[in-house]
């Protein structure tokens, strides 16, 4: 039996931050690293005490790179002796359906979500369609470059493609759509990513009528200058169009932001209200509660409050929202970004899913998207990105701590500051919310330049 050639470049920070792995493609993130994890995450399998071969579903999102990531992801996973069904190009809430539709043992989405084209990413997810905890992410870390005997003969893995994985996807949509959307215009822009055929699609089914804009990649254009990180072609198409609203998915379609028909953003946590006060008259909403993260607005907690609706809080990411949502047994979560998840339908963020249910709450109620977001009334928020070269140092330096508490004093009970470091970027976080944009942008200044310092 053979054994794998020495590693010389596994990487010594961990591979895994928030949302998998994502980094530049093919300087950070190479077709060998991809490789290496691909093994190791079928060799973690194996060891678990599976008594068949592993499967595992891969997909992707349509930037160049993916094209030899999903080579070298697929290459790692027959090497280790696990059978790959090849999905294509589709939303990352797709690829966590169809591991559990087709009864797989792992799930791969190569994908890098809202990040410009040069960067990309994987993701992992376990049997039934849920992302890796902490622990088995560490596990298959643990196992990338070590040597291994590997299978030979009848014990290589084998590669099918999941010619139906679209149509699969969509008729679950359906399924989990209450009602006809007849009588709706809706934009959708694509951000030119994975969902740029199965949205348009699903909203056409439901019985919308739909114009597509930034629905043609080419590998290059993902998530540029469209899409939800960049609503103004998508507000502008709204009005021109005159449409009933807009909705915004990010590059792999795990999230969903909305313009009402004025072209006004409408975002995750407006959106988190909405669906919450809407499960909650149709009795669904478990516990009366919504779970959120620390970035939703104060003004989602006040709303919750008047609605008699409980908000738990968890970090930041779709990962703790699920995790919470898991072990409370609650049926709504999200993000103020706009990754919403229904535990009842998905199980993860699922952009489409999201606006199809959106829609279906405006037919329901007879209601504009503005009229319904109208619940919630925005606190001014002011979110700075600083790029630093070591977050965690940002963590810790008492200067940093110091203007935290002074601004905290000086907002009191009108406001709130939080500093987050990102999970997958350089980059530390700083956001204020105040009872006026002057004073949140104020603040906020006066903070990342105090990051900046350090």
């Amino acid at each position: 039996m053979s054994e794998a050639p020495p590693v010389t470049e596994t990487p010594a920070a961990r591979l895994f931050g928030t949302d998998g792995i994502r980094a530049e493609a093919n300087s950070t993130l190479t077709a060998e690293l991809a490789l290496r994890v691909a093994e190791a995450a079928a060799r973690v399998l194996r060891e678990s005490g599976l008594d068949h071969r592993p499967v595992a579903v891969v997909g992707r999102d349509p930037r160049a790179s993916g094209e030899m990531l999903e080579a070298a992801v697929t290459a790692g996973l027959t090497a280790a002796g696990a059978d790959v069904l090849r999905a294509g190009v589709l939303p990352t809430p797709a690829l966590a359906h169809l591991v559990a539709d087709a009864g797989a043992d792992l799930g791969v989405m190569i994908s890098a979500s809202h990040n410009a084209m040069p960067d990309n990413g994987i993701k992992l997810f376990s049997a039934g369609g849920h992302k890796l905890d902490d622990r088995v992410e560490d596990q298959v870390e643990q196992h990338v470059g070590l040597s291994y005997e590997r299978p030979v003969g009848a014990r290589i893995g084998r590669v099918r493609d999941l010619a139906d994985a679209d149509e699969r996807y969509l008729a679950h949509l359906l399924q989990a759509t209450d009602g006809s959307l007849a009588g709706l215009r809706v934009v959708v822009d694509c951000a030119n990513g994975a969902a740029f055929a199965v949205a348009p699609e699903a909203y056409r089914r439901a019985g919308a009528e739909v114009i597509a804009i930034h629905a043609e990649p080419d590998g290059l254009n993902i998530n540029d200058g469209c899409g939800s990180t960049h609503l103004e072609d998508l507000q502008r198409a709204v009005v021109t169009h005159g449409a009933d609203l807009g909705v915004a998915h990010d590059g792999d379609a795990d999230r969903c932001l909305a313009v009402d028909a004025t072209g006004a953003v409408v975002d995750g946590d407006a959106i988190l209200a909405i669906l919450a006060i809407a499960m909650r008259d149709a009795g669904t909403l478990t516990e009366t509660t919504l779970v959120a993260t620390v970035m939703s607005n104060l003004g989602l907690h006040l709303a919750m409050r008047e609605a008699g609706i409980a908000v738990r809080t968890t970090g930041v990411g779709d990962r703790y929202v699920l995790e919470e949502l898991r072990s409370g047994g609650f049926a709504l979560g999200g993000e103020q970004s706009g990754h919403v998840v229904l535990p009842a339908h998905a199980t993860t963020g699922d952009g489409t899913l999201t606006a199809l249910r959106l829609m279906a709450q405006m037919v329901r109620t007879g209601s504009s998207l503005a009229e319904l977001a109208g619940v919630l009334q925005v606190l001014p928020q002011v979110l700075v990105n600083v790029k630093v070269a070591d977050k965690a140092a940002v963590s810790r330096d008492p200067e940093v701590e110091a203007a935290v508490v002074a601004a905290e004093a000086e907002l009191g009970d009108t406001g709130r500051v939080l500093l987050r470091p990102s999970g997958t970027e350089q980059l530390v976080r700083v956001m204020v919310e105040a009872p006026t944009a002057e004073t949140a942008q104020r603040v906020a200044e006066a903070l990342a330049a105090q990051v900046r310092a350090v």
